[in-house]
């Protein structure tokens, strides 16, 4: 597959296409949308912030993986918190199903991560006369030092942490390496990201979303009104998986983070010692474009000075 063929893919994909409906609500909201491309709301809030996220899962995700859907309305809200450099406190929900039994797996999975993640779910709102499936889990966290979405500069490194430790939930497009671990490893490994940040190795980072590894670096980048040549070679990825398919991957534990070049070698280190694979893919510059590279194999994937990807007109951050 040439970058070109590469780059076409990414953008047809359904990842992008959800991630540009971001475009839509931020216009809706207008001058009320503070902050959009982070990754929860940060409030400052004594010596640190308060931090609030919320996911919502397609219905036939929820449908076709009830105890899955369920787990990962904490994997990912746990998930964002981190990428801001906090740490999770409790989690509420809202679950609609048709029957009390069309909602047993997604609980029974919420139940599984909240104590796996050492996470309590503290409330939430059931519907058991709904026509399908829906689940919504917000999360309330807190950070002694921010990690954003807005300040990655040119010259940093672009590093992808992701745990390569797992496998596809087939055939379906996301990497599971949590489940399957012990919860004092889940738990360690995303504190990883709040010591990062209160050690000041990182400027921004991300957690890698439905969009994948690219489009996640892609979404940074923009927040920052920044570019960067991505090498696509350079990212981790499990061997044997095609790097179409890996790229379009949802991985349990992933992270896109911009780190001043002195910093690099640290938080490679960090990550190694947990053995979660980590790698500089990158280097971010002023372009702002997104340009995909494989050995004397570019293409641009994205304009960013022409074409907003999530935040139509400009970043609401001030």
């Amino acid at each position: 597959m040439t970058m070109s063929d590469l780059a076409a893919a990414l953008r047809e994909s359904r990842g992008f296409a959800h991630k540009r409906d971001i475009g839509d609500a931020v216009g809706a909201l207008g001058a009320q949308a503070v902050g959009t491309g982070d990754d929860t709301a940060a409030i400052p809030d004594g010596d640190g912030w308060l931090l609030f996220a919320i996911e919502g899962f397609v219905a036939d995700f929820v449908a076709t993986m009830p105890w899955f859907a369920g787990w990962c309305g904490v994997m990912v809200n746990v998930s964002d918190i981190a990428a801001m450099g906090g740490r999770p406190v409790a989690v509420v929900d809202a679950v609609w199903s048709r029957g009390a039994e069309g909602s047993a797996q997604v609980m029974a999975g919420m139940a599984a991560a909240s104590e796996r993640y050492g996470v309590p779910v503290v409330g939430g709102h059931s519907n058991h006369r709904a026509s399908e499936s829906q689940l919504a889990v917000a999360i309330v966290g807190r950070a002694k030092r921010l990690l954003t979405s807005f300040d990655a500069r040119p010259g940093h490194d672009l590093v992808m942490a992701i745990d390569l430790r797992g496998a596809y939930q087939e055939p379906h497009p996301y990497w599971n390496a949590a489940t399957g671990a012990p919860g004092e490893r889940l738990r360690g490994d995303l504190e990883l990201l709040p010591a990062i940040a209160e050690a000041g190795l990182c400027g921004a980072a991300k957690d890698i979303s439905m969009a994948g590894a690219v489009g996640t670096a892609l979404m940074l980048l923009e927040c920052s009104h920044v570019g960067a040549v991505v090498d696509v070679d350079a990212i981790p990825h499990p061997p044997g998986v095609p790097l179409a398919r890996w790229l379009l991957s949802f991985p349990s534990f992933g992270f896109v983070l911009s780190v001043s070049p002195g910093h690099t070698r640290e938080v490679l280190a960090r990550f190694a010692a947990r053995d979660i694979a980590a790698a500089v893919v990158g280097r971010v510059n002023e372009s702002r474009r997104v340009t995909l590279r494989s050995g004397a194999d570019e293409a641009e994937l994205w304009d960013l000075r022409s074409t907003p990807f999530i935040l139509p007109g400009g970043p609401a951050h001030a």
